[in-house]
């Protein structure tokens, strides 16, 4: 899908229900301050009395490999629930659509709804269908003879602009008419890696208990890669650190980088290994140095791309992508989930650590992150920059599309199974996982039935057909490995797909 298609039955100015976009939210106001002196070197942000504008850019909803048309979703973004579905008589074959999650009967969601025979959202409730454009096409409770009350504006649901772009559907957060066509003034950010086809990418996604600014800012950290991840992604020793007398295990080492480029739609970042740009305000990627090497030769190439989308106070969403060119054979045959499984061990390692320093963080003021946080070093280079941007552009804080509470309120802090838990995180909106799941919980059921037919079966031949020790061991074992089998799969299955606590005290 290139563009939104041309909303032919919609009305001119679409209504807001309970969830669509409201400009001008009234926003928790807060002090700003300035970088004490003697913290990491960083940027001075032209444009000190811009305003970032959070409701004109455009958020990723969801990778299309986990996208399922046959029926509708639902998802917050920015603070908004939007439903998005498949439209089957849209453009070109059929188009993804993204709705206000809310019908304008009795603002019921429409993602718990369906998409009926004729290939309309249907909501639920009461059975109102709407086509592609979001107006209303039958209400069941209407007389056939009777005015046509479907006709009447109040009976659309608002719209928004979307498209899909990188194999990612992205969605415009304005349902006012005059922005029906703002793909024609305003992309979201291309990496032409995820296209192309010398590449592969494996594509994943999952919701955080982690704010947006503190998901950034993690990932703005590369300092952090050798301890919080210790043992699970590699470390590798840098000698030039001159005068260094203290070494660790963890190959922990100064991180010279530059920052350049720094404005109000985000800024780049450079490094010995590559280079970092942050494209306000979801896009993070990262790169290595050359594509090509000095003697011509094309360079091994792999890239990390992250989208942090902001949902709700203290809540965010991951979605991140590893397209490369280097070692595509192997990739092509590890399944999906394997690969989201290490990574999701990777995240782990991360969330309890985030999760608390964020309320660390509210305990004394967002607004005051430079006075509380002790920076001095270059590693941390990103991470002020970050700060800065978020400061001098957003006031510390999300221009959420609906209202929120006042003041610096998060939820309680959940019990560790809730923060790390994955099934209902990442599992349900998967289709790889939530396929390898059903597959593995299938066999785990038919290795216990085995298991209990086998000594069954023992129980009944052993005077007939099993006559011989050597014959009743043999069917023994075969028992035992069927049950100790369905037991270790069980285990994996849990700590993969479920819930798996994490340790750094062991690591």
């Amino acid at each position: 899908m290139d563009s939104p298609r041309p909303r032919d039955r919609a009305p001119k100015s679409p209504p807001r229900h309970g969830l669509s976009v409201r400009p001008g939210v009234k926003r928790v106001s807060r002090h700003e301050t300035t970088p004490r002196t003697g913290e990491a070197p960083s940027p001075s942000l032209s444009g000190e009395n811009d305003a970032f504008d959070w409701l004109d850019q455009w958020y990723p909803i969801a990778p299309v490999c986990d996208l399922n048309p046959g029926a509708p979703h639902g998802k917050t973004v920015l603070g908004l629930r939007v439903v998005y579905w498949y439209d089957r008589a849209g453009g070109g074959g059929g188009e993804w659509r993204v709705f206000a999650d809310s019908c304008p009967h009795r603002l019921a969601p429409l993602s718990e709804g369906r998409i009926d025979g004729k290939g309309r959202l249907q909501c639920v409730y009461h059975g109102w269908c709407f086509d592609g454009a979001g107006a209303c096409q039958f209400i069941p409770q209407a007389p056939a003879l009777g005015p046509p009350v479907h006709k009447n504006s109040r009976a659309c649901v608002a719209s928004y602009p979307c498209v899909v772009q990188n194999q990612v559907l992205w969605f415009y957060p304005r349902t006012e008419a005059e922005y029906k066509d703002v793909l024609q003034r305003k992309k979201p950010p291309y990496m032409a890696e995820l296209d192309d086809p010398s590449y592969f990418t494996v594509f994943g996604m999952r919701d955080l208990l982690l704010g947006y600014d503190v998901l950034v800012e993690n990932l703005f950290d590369p300092a952090h890669v050798p301890y919080a991840h210790k043992g699970l992604l590699p470390s590798f020793r840098d000698e030039e650190d001159p005068g260094r007398v203290e070494q660790d295990r963890e190959c922990g080492d100064p991180i010279t980088m530059k920052i350049d480029e720094a404005k109000i739609d985000g800024f780049l970042s450079t490094m010995k290994g590559g280079s970092i740009r942050f494209v306000a305000p979801c896009t993070f990627h990262g790169t290595p140095p050359t594509k090509v090497y000095a003697d011509g030769k094309a360079a091994a190439w792999f890239m990390l791309v992250a989208f942090c989308i902001p949902v709700a106070p203290g809540r965010s969403r991951l979605i991140w992508a590893f397209p490369r060119n280097a070692g595509v054979w192997l990739h092509k045959i590890m399944p999906r989930w394997f690969s989201h499984s290490i990574t999701n061990r990777v995240l782990d390692s991360d969330i309890c650590l985030v999760h608390f320093e964020e309320r660390n963080s509210i305990a004394m003021g967002v607004e005051n992150w430079h006075k509380a946080c002790y920076v001095p070093t270059s590693s941390d280079g990103m991470v002020v920059a970050f700060r800065n941007w978020f400061r001098k552009y957003c006031k510390h804080q999300v221009g959420w599309g609906t209202p929120q509470p006042q003041g610096d309120q998060l939820p309680p802090s959940p019990t560790r199974d809730k923060l790390l838990e994955r099934y209902w995180s990442h599992v349900v909106q998967c289709t790889s996982c939530s396929a390898a799941l059903k597959t593995m919980k299938a066999l785990e059921v038919a290795l216990k039935v085995m298991s209990i037919a086998i000594v069954g079966f023992l129980t009944v031949a052993r005077d007939t057909l099993l006559t011989s020790t050597v014959q009743r061991t043999a069917v023994i074992s075969v028992a035992v490995l069927c049950f100790v089998a369905s037991r270790w799969l069980s285990t994996y299955i849990e700590k993969n797909f479920y819930f798996q606590d994490y340790v750094h005290s062991y690591k």
